[in-house]
């Protein structure tokens, strides 16, 4: 299937051309922040209201609020958190799904000083109160349909906030105190000073590796990321935003809506992704961009054709996380004029934009922006988890190719504004990297660059397995399996097995129809070298993931390759008669005692 017309083939010096015209936008979208330190993303919205009126700002299934409707409703809450007495960098934790009252809450409470800790909507007892207890929040409002969730918390909170309820609830209903009060613009007093350097939001990290962290957020970065964006795909007021991310998290909650919003567009808000229902949303919501994650293209492309997959005016999909083996199946299949990949962490100091499009690759630094994007690959040691240090002690930069790991120097400009638990921010520091007294934000994540400085994400520092001798990232066996046709998702990790050193490989994969485990493995025999095959094949009917679509691999690092620690069947490769075979108990039995060699 052709490109679309919409995307004609661009002669190098044309698409270079466009590339310039995108940075240069994005920078003149963020150079006047600075100089307005008081103008912070709530006063955009008021300034919006004022100039778009009853145009729609967000639009979901059950509501739609226009800019003015939208502001009044900020309003409203910015004089109850004042009513509440609400001191400045107090916090108030959200827990509600997808829906145009989220960010009117949000931008209410900024705007007079409060920060709003937006809480995975997911998460139910001891996980939940970890994360109200880390940032000790004055007050939470939870949806009324998550009130039951959150009582599943309340007996483990060392906290104890006063609970509100949005709608028909256990706890005093915040929507009829909010009614009561005036919606008129905010005075001067009551905006309380805040300011760019004020904090304004906690977003959590994923805990796909151990408990959340709570990001600390400040106004500066909510505009930065809001109108660098914004520059970067050139919103407009004719354009329509398709979000179906959880507004929890940095990507779909402020990237996605604040690009738009800040330009005079409208944000279409689902509540959840669904891929049966993608396309009859964008079509009908006559959406312009679409805010994704690389796993939702994938679910995207395996799912069945759609009879308006292709019927849409969708001229920009935006996200990060986009794979090589998905990206033209889902550019081509679905008619996507372009496609903006980046790369970024809510925690992060750094960031990187593939304004070129090309496949596979996270982004590029242009050198005249080298000055903005203080970032470095440094190489790694996957035994020690660390980088790796040279005779002067100093860190060791990699040459083109090389993997390595990111690290961004924290240095007017790039600040890193860490979490609220301050020892954990100090564990994402590195000292002394290439001088001394120097400091770097390490970013946990592998990557390479090549010899015309396109980055290539690689992996997450942990998704590494060391097997005879040679270090293996996962994504790069999971991108082998996939290529796979009966093979619609895959996940790889490592499993430690008695009388071997480091961790053989084994993979849990979903199977589109019948899977020939012949021709797969000689498929991953010409795909990858011997130590990177895995070695157990887990089959499953679904894998788990996050809400943001993260494998979660810690249960199924701990279930290990044992045939009666799960029901789902597992197959070993034997190599020395060149075949998957089923895993049983003595076969199990005969691995661990060392009586089959691996």
């Amino acid at each position: 299937m052709p490109l679309p017309e919409t995307e004609p083939v661009r002669p190098k010096g044309a698409a270079k051309d466009s590339a310039l015209r995108d940075w240069v936008r994005a920078l003149e979208a963020t150079a006047p922040i600075a100089g307005s330190p008081r103008r912070v993303l709530p006063q955009v919205i008021a300034e919006m209201a004022e100039l778009r009126g009853d145009a729609p700002a967000l639009i979901s299934a059950t509501e739609t609020l226009s800019y003015r409707a939208l502001s009044e409703r900020a309003n409203r809450y910015g004089r109850w958190a004042l009513a509440q007495n609400l001191g400045n960098g107090e916090a108030v934790g959200l827990i509600m799904p997808n829906r145009p009252e989220y960010l009117a809450i949000w931008l209410g409470i900024t705007s007079v000083g409060g920060v709003v800790s937006l809480i995975n909507t997911n998460l139910r007892g001891a996980a939940l109160a970890h994360c109200i207890d880390i940032v000790a929040p004055k007050h939470v409002i939870v949806a009324a349909e998550l009130c039951e969730a959150l009582s599943s918390a309340l007996s483990a909170l060392k906290t104890r906030p006063q609970i509100w309820s949005h709608g028909s609830g256990d706890f005093a209903r915040i929507d009829d105190a909010i009614a009561k009060l005036p919606a008129d613009p905010l005075g001067e007093a009551e905006r309380r000073g805040v300011s760019l350097a004020d904090p304004a939001l906690h977003i959590y990290t994923s805990g796909t590796t151990g408990l959340p962290k709570a990001a600390n957020v400040s106004h500066h970065r909510l505009m930065q990321w809001s109108f660098w964006f914004a520059g970067l795909t050139n919103t407009g007021p004719g354009d329509r935003m398709y979000d179906c991310l959880p507004l929890y998290h940095s990507v779909g909650g402020a990237v996605a809506t604040g690009a738009v919003l800040v330009r005079g567009g409208s944000v279409a808000i689902r509540d959840k992704f669904s891929a049966r229902q993608f396309w009859d949303d964008v079509a009908n919501w006559d959406c312009t961009l679409f805010q994704y994650i690389g796993e939702l293209c994938r679910y995207l492309v395996n799912a069945p054709v759609h009879p308006h997959e292709r019927e849409h005016r969708l001229r920009l999909a935006c996200g990060n996380g986009l794979r090589a083996d998905v990206w033209e199946k889902f550019q081509r299949r679905f008619a996507i004029p372009r496609i903006l990949e980046f790369y970024a962490a809510t925690e992060g100091n750094i960031s990187l934009y593939n304004v070129e499009g090309k496949v596979g690759a996270i982004g590029r630094v242009p050198p005249f922006l080298n000055h903005r994007f203080p970032l470095a690959l440094v190489q790694f040691d996957p035994v020690a988890q660390a980088p790796i240090r040279g005779a002067d002690g100093l860190c060791v930069r990699c040459a083109p190719g090389e993997t390595g790991e990111a690290i961004g120097k924290i240095q007017d400009g790039a600040a890193f504004e860490g979490y609220t638990n301050a020892a954990e921010s100090e564990k994402k520091v590195l000292r002394d990297v290439f001088a001394r007294g120097d400091a770097w934000y390490r970013t946990g994540d592998l990557m390479r660059v090549d010899g015309s400085g396109y980055f290539f994400f690689v992996d997450r520092i942990g998704d590494t397995f060391r097997w005879k001798g040679e270090n293996v990232a996962t994504s790069e066996v999971a991108a082998a399996l996939t290529a796979f046709p009966s093979i619609a998702e895959a996940v790889v990790y490592g499993v430690a097995v008695p009388g071997t050193e480091g961790a053989a490989g084994m993979a849990a994969v979903v199977a589109d129809g019948a899977l020939d485990l012949t021709a797969l493995r000689e498929h991953l025999a010409r795909a990858l070298p011997d130590y990177a095959r895995p070695k157990f094949l887990r089959i499953q009917n679904r894998v788990a993931v996050t809400a943001t679509f993260k494998h979660q691999k810690t249960d199924l690092v701990r279930e290990g390759f044992d045939p009666a620690a799960m029901a789902e069947p597992i197959y070993f490769d034997d190599t020395a008669r060149g075949v998957y075979v089923r895993l049983d108990a003595k076969l199990f039995e005969d691995i661990r005692s060392g009586r089959v060699r691996l």
